[in-house]
């Protein structure tokens, strides 16, 4: 039997991730072939105080890699989240694709009851169970940043729709 936090977990990052990826591949599509500044893009905000594009995609796989590494208890990677091309954001994806695929249901036994300590000796500490975690934190906050991206692209003009945003599931 599939670990249940396993099973709610790395297909879902995976599914979305996938999904981030292909969206990103039709943006610089369209910037390509309507001879608009990939970087217009890239750099694209609703509202000047929120974080651009390339920031959406670098958090959404931060909380990917870092809430399944958590949950497996493993070490959570560091990148430099320094990506401003979709060529390098879609890189990013595909590493961290690869980050999480290396982890084994096995590793997820006992998840659920985990403890799960982020930004651990700070004002922030927060401590849940592992269900806690991926269910009210993790998950939410991945997918704020998979849906603001996709908003964002969408708010820019790239014929993206739901199926788009869904991916293969």
């Amino acid at each position: 039997m599939t670990d249940a936090i396993y099973a709610s977990s790395i297909p879902v990052f995976k599914q979305m991730l996938g999904s981030l990826d292909a969206i990103l591949a039709k943006a610089a599509a369209h910037a390509s072939d309507k001879n608009i500044e990939p970087s217009a893009l890239t750099r694209a905000r609703l509202f000047p105080d929120m974080f651009p594009l390339g920031k959406q995609v670098q958090i959404a796989c931060d909380f990917a890699r870092g809430v399944s590494a958590r949950l497996a208890g493993a070490e959570v990677p560091k990148y430099d989240d320094n990506e401003q091309t979709f060529e390098e954001l879609r890189d990013l994806i595909a590493r961290s694709l690869a980050f999480i695929d290396g982890f084994s249901v096995a590793q997820f036994e006992g998840a659920a009851q985990r403890e799960i300590v982020i930004r651990p000796g700070t004002p922030k500490e927060r401590r849940f169970s592992g269900q806690a975690y991926l269910l009210s934190y993790g998950l939410p906050q991945f997918f704020f940043h998979v849906t603001t991206a996709y908003a964002l692209l969408r708010h820019n003009g790239i014929e993206i729709g739901k199926r788009d945003y869904m991916g293969n599931y």
